[in-house]
């Protein structure tokens, strides 16, 4: 990936922290993710009293991509932090992996997991969820 894509990848998953509805646990995420188009969908973490209708940050992003007829992905950048504030990297939990893998080639989707626009780290889905379950096992 260049520099200068995830860079701006970084700034715009920065932004959605701004738009994030966390007063639960007040862990801010934002996301970006880049279709192999070169389009960007960005999206936010939206909790829920219930917790269990809440939607990460990535799966926002998926969902609004795939729903404005996207599927075909190229990395995402994900950021993340109590407050907003960026002091670690922010991995996609288990439901936002799988979501993924349903759409994104595990061996070259790549996932940036960032801390600022210096600090930063690129990771495969396949490294991040090495034995997947994908449509693939489904013979599709």
């Amino acid at each position: 990936m260049e520099k200068q894509t995830a860079e701006k990848m970084i700034e715009l998953a920065t932004g959605q922290l701004a738009f994030s509805y966390a007063p639960y646990s007040g862990f801010k995420v934002g996301a970006a993710l880049l279709t192999q188009e070169g389009k960007i969908y960005t999206g936010c973490n939206i909790e829920n009293a219930a917790y269990t209708p809440s939607n990460c940050a990535e799966r926002t992003a998926f969902f609004k991509a795939v729903s404005e007829g996207e599927q075909a992905f190229e990395a995402i950048c994900i950021v993340g932090g109590k407050d907003g504030v960026l002091t670690d990297y922010t991995a996609p939990c288990g439901v936002c992996r799988q979501v993924m893998m349903e759409f994104c080639n595990p061996d070259t989707f790549q996932i940036i997991l960032a801390v600022s626009k210096e600090q930063y780290k690129i990771f495969t889905l396949k490294e991040l969820f090495p034995l997947g379950f994908g449509p693939d096992n489904l013979g599709k």
